[in-house]
């Protein structure tokens, strides 16, 4: 077993991005469970920020205060880069790695502008996932795996965000039905 001391016993959410047909879909479900315990069921883990105009679609996993924390970061770094989600990603990650303060954070962000997709992580990873597809959280990859079956098929992104969604909901006991769901053109 997995030793969550360090932890609050906080557990798990579901996001995921979805990228197809010239559109970006991230959508994240509402559950916060503390241990075994369901706090809320209605969270909203998926925002939109424009910094300097361009607006950018971001989805978290993990502490909601380390996660706004990083969002601020981020936004700040997007107004000093407008138009640079790249780079803003970068510097975003650097400074999570190097930073005394917010090296000890406990969160993962997607967060697209619809034109690029990527996964940002405290270790200083900021990731291009393949296929078009995004997922981080307990259920992530339950959700990554059934998007990856569906992209082949018709839907649009939207689609299969959210049937990939139900999958996870239906596997992950940290993961619930109440999507919260945002969409930007690329």
């Amino acid at each position: 077993m997995a030793d969550d001391s360090k932890f609050p016993g906080w557990h798990g959410t579901t996001i995921i991005g979805v990228k197809k047909g010239g559109k970006v879909v991230v959508a994240g479900d509402g559950q916060v469970s503390l241990g075994q315990t369901v706090i809320k069921g209605t969270a909203r883990k998926v925002r939109r920020i424009a910094p300097g105009g361009h607006d950018v679609v971001c989805g978290f996993a993990g502490s909601t205060a380390d996660a706004f924390t990083l969002l601020e970061r981020l936004e700040a770094k997007l107004e000093a880069s407008p138009g640079q989600l790249q780079r803003a990603c970068v510097d975003l990650a650097k400074d999570w790695r190097m930073d005394k303060y917010l090296k000890n954070l406990e969160a993962m962000l997607i967060v697209t502008d619809g034109k690029e997709l990527y996964i940002i992580t405290g270790a200083g990873d900021v990731l291009e996932p393949e296929h078009g597809i995004a997922a981080i959280g307990s259920g992530g990859n339950y959700a990554l795996a059934a998007a990856r079956g569906m992209m082949d098929s018709k839907k649009d992104a939207e689609s299969i965000a959210k049937d990939a969604m139900a999958i996870a909901a239906d596997i992950c006991v940290y993961t619930n039905g109440n999507l919260t769901i945002e969409v930007i053109d690329g």
